[in-house]
Parts: structure tokens; C-alpha cells; sequence
């Protein structure tokens, strides 16, 4: 019973990070049409400035938690605007609108770089802030429920934002028909960089909050990518509500796997799951099919 407790708390939670990075992804891709595979050094980056900026000792209900919380999740959103105008302005100069793949690896490969030639490749540890609680007999990290909640409210903050600000339906009407916008006059290129900030305050957050039970090490970072890949896809590319959907399942079936039978098995059972949802839906469990007009 305490096991089956710890996989389900726990993979919970960690669902909820892989939901966190698909919806970022997401909000990127529903903009421009690219996947950005350094979210998952930009998560990498907001644990490793956590790390560095709160003083051992500190709670979560402390000023200073807050305050460090907001400038971390800020540094990560301008760092993912700049690399986000740094992966666009090719795709405006040339036929080419695959270079993202490019532009997004090697600020993958340089922000990692950059972190080991600061720190080394050792994983860093920090201190849990929020404590723990006991289920059926079962001491547990509320940091995991916290996780879970985080992904609930960035979904519904996502939402209200797209539905009730001018720039959430700019973006809206980019994630439609992104020609149509630059016909009407939308100012598309400043919209997407804007998308890559959102998403990197996402990641920001999300490394500020969950660095205290992810391995924050730049060899993880490519598996956090991978997953919140995954779950994106399964959930429906595009689609923020499959993503949270999704990011939950797949943390609980990713953390069986690790109790059961080993952490190497893990990706390869991940990619197999994603074969075996994309050969029954091939556009996600909530994604839409989409048809083109000839």
C-alpha cells in the first residue's frame, strides 16, 4: 500500500512538470510552428538559479522565497525571448522554415555549455522549502501537490489570458492562420518572441518551484525535453488541457516503471507508449485532425 501511495504521489507530480514543459511547448508551437528543444536546458537553468540565490533555510511563506521566485521566472523569460528572436529572424530571411530545428539544438548545446563551464556536471541538491505531509501512514513531499496545482492554475491563467487580453488573441489568431495575420497587419514577428517569453517564464517557475525533487544536472535536460515532448504529443500538439491531462498519466506509468524494473528503462517504455497512442490517434488523445484545403 505505501508503495503503490509513493508511485502514485510522486509520479503525480512528476506528471505535472512533464505537463508544465508540454504546455510550453505548446504555447511556442501554436505561435510559430516550432519546437523549442531548449526547454529543457531553460528549466535546467531556473534550478541552477534558484540554487544559487536562496539563502539555505528558507520557507516558502518567506518574502524572499517570493522574491527570488519572480526574478528567476523574469531572467528565464527575457533568456527565452532572446533565443526565441535568435531562432525567428532565419525563418523570415529564407525559404528555408526548418532552420528552428537548428537555431533551437544549439541554444539547447550553448546554455548547457554555458552551465557546466559555471558549475560542472554535477546535479545540484537544494533544500525542500515546503515540507511534508503524512498519507496512510506515508511521509510525503507536499512539494509534488504543489507541482500539480502549479500546472492547474498556468493552465487556467493561460486561458483567461488568451481569451481576455488583446495579445492572448493576437496569439489565438497567429495559432489559426499565421498568414492571414501578416496580411491583416499583426506585428507577428514581436507576438511570437513574445510566446517564447511566456514559455520561458513557464519553465522559470516551474524550475523554481520543482528544482527540489528534479535532478537539476544539464545531462538531465534532453530527458525533460523528451518527456514534456511526449506528453505533448499524446495529449494533442497544441492542446494545453490533453497536456495536463497527459503530464499526470504519464508520471505515474514513467515512475512504476522506475520502481519496478530500472530508471534506464524508462525512455525506451516512453517512446513505445508513444508509438502504440500514435498508431490509434495519430493526433493526440485530445488533438484534432486537421484538414487541408487543396
Amino acid at each position: 500500500m505505501e508503495e503503490t501511495i509513493i508511485i502514485l504521489i510522486r509520479g503525480i507530480g512528476a506528471g505535472a512538470v512533464y505537463a508544465l514543459i508540454a504546455m510550453s511547448l505548446n504555447v511556442i508551437y501554436n505561435a510559430t510552428g516550432v519546437l523549442n528543444f531548449a526547454q529543457g536546458q531553460l528549466l535546467v537553468l531556473s534550478g541552477v538559479m534558484t540554487y544559487l540565490l536562496l539563502p539555505a533555510g528558507i520557507v516558502a511563506t518567506s518574502l524572499l522565497w517570493y522574491g527570488v521566485g519572480l526574478l528567476v521566472t523574469l531572467v528565464v523569460a527575457v533568456i527565452a525571448a532572446l533565443q526565441g528572436l535568435l531562432t525567428l529572424l532565419p525563418m523570415r530571411r529564407g525559404s528555408d522554415q526548418h532552420s528552428w530545428i537548428i537555431t533551437t539544438l544549439s541554444a539547447s548545446i550553448m546554455i548547457g555549455a554555458i552551465l557546466v563551464l559555471a558549475l560542472g556536471p554535477r546535479t545540484l541538491i537544494m533544500e525542500d522549502p515546503f515540507g511534508s505531509f503524512a498519507l496512510v501512514g506515508t511521509k510525503t513531499p507536499l512539494v509534488y501537490l504543489v507541482l500539480l496545482a502549479l500546472a492547474i492554475v498556468v493552465l487556467a491563467g493561460t486561458r483567461l489570458f488568451q481569451r481576455k487580453s488583446l495579445a492572448g488573441l493576437a496569439l489565438n489568431a497567429l495559432s489559426e492562420d499565421l498568414d492571414a495575420a501578416k496580411a491583416n497587419g499583426m506585428r507577428t514577428l514581436r507576438l511570437q518572441i513574445f510566446a517564447f517569453a511566456i514559455a520561458g517564464a513557464m519553465m522559470g517557475l516551474t524550475g523554481f518551484v520543482g528544482g527540489y525533487v528534479l535532478e537539476i544536472s544539464v545531462s538531465q535536460a534532453l530527458h525533460y525535453v523528451i518527456f514534456g515532448f511526449i506528453v505533448a504529443v499524446v495529449g494533442g500538439i497544441g492542446n494545453n488541457l490533453g497536456a495536463l491531462v497527459a503530464g499526470p498519466v504519464f508520471g505515474v506509468l514513467m515512475m512504476f516503471i522506475s520502481f519496478h524494473l530500472s530508471g534506464d528503462a524508462e525512455v525506451p517504455l516512453a517512446l513505445a507508449a508513444l508509438v502504440v497512442v500514435l498508431m490509434v490517434r495519430p493526433q493526440g488523445i485530445f488533438g484534432r485532425p486537421h484538414a487541408r484545403r487543396v
